[in-house]
């Protein structure tokens, strides 16, 4: 193996270490913090299946956020839509024919669609990039990590349109590169410039991630204001360790 593979396998393992080990223990904290109030933004369901057909329609329809913004909806919701699409395009890389997945992955919508997806993915950021930029309510809490977040993606969106479009890399070395890293047959990564950069940058981006805001994607299924059941009249609510420091009560009363 060249030592330039070497690096980026060694850089791969570090960043999936993190990046899995980092999203676990944001997870374990958040199912730690204490709810103390019933807080469901109201209208809100009154049973447990209405709080997930909730919580699937704010996941697949942004519904909050249509109803705050609608332009900032149709950037959000095509940015991310197009995100899927080039996941799930990408997944040939890292499976083979005989996985489970491998039918959708090689969907002729998948593979056409997700081709372009990075110019959709690019027009979408671009719209959250100005609306942080020119809406000055949301300027005045946009921090650089924002900033700097949306150009980070914005690159690998552009770095990996280049690949398809500008300058082509070695498709075959690259997915047995991958699958080398899960199998631990470590072959050599094509020395292709353009691939490099987008390589580094989606490693950047999984070092990052767990110390990041888009931790909002785990983070959206333990808001209480979305979670909880609306039915504070029917059943009181009482948080662990607000029922532990009532028992105590109790005892000592």
């Amino acid at each position: 193996m060249t030592v330039l593979s070497i690096i980026y396998v060694v850089l791969f393992y570090v960043a999936m270490i993190i990046l899995f080990g980092g999203i676990a223990n944001k997870i374990m904290l958040y199912t730690r913090v204490p709810a103390p109030l019933k807080i469901a933004v109201t209208p809100a369901p009154l049973t447990t299946g209405g709080v997930v057909y909730r919580l699937f329609y704010e996941v697949v329809f942004f519904n909050s956020l249509f109803r705050a913004s609608k332009w900032t909806w149709i950037f959000g919701w095509v940015f991310h839509l197009s995100l899927l699409l080039a996941f799930f395009r990408h997944l040939r890389y890292v499976i083979s024919p005989d996985f489970f997945l491998w039918p959708l992955v090689n969907l002729e919508v998948v593979q056409s669609f997700g081709k372009y997806a990075g110019f959709a993915m690019v027009f979408g950021l671009v719209g959250l990039f100005g609306r942080r930029v020119f809406v000055d309510r949301v300027k005045y809490i946009s921090s650089a990590s924002d900033y700097l977040m949306l150009i980070l993606i914005g690159m690998i969106a552009v770095s990996g349109l280049m690949m398809s479009f500008v300058s082509h890399t070695d498709i075959i070395q690259l997915k047995a590169f991958i699958l080398g890293l899960f199998f631990l047959d470590w072959q050599n990564l094509p020395n292709d410039t353009i691939l490099l950069v987008h390589l580094t940058l989606v490693l950047t981006l999984m070092l990052i991630f767990p110390v990041s805001k888009l931790l909002h994607a785990p983070g959206l299924f333990f808001a209480p204001t979305r979670n909880q059941v609306d039915n504070p009249r029917e059943k009181r609510h009482l948080s662990p360790w607000g029922a532990e420091i009532e028992a105590k009560d109790g005892r000592n009363a």
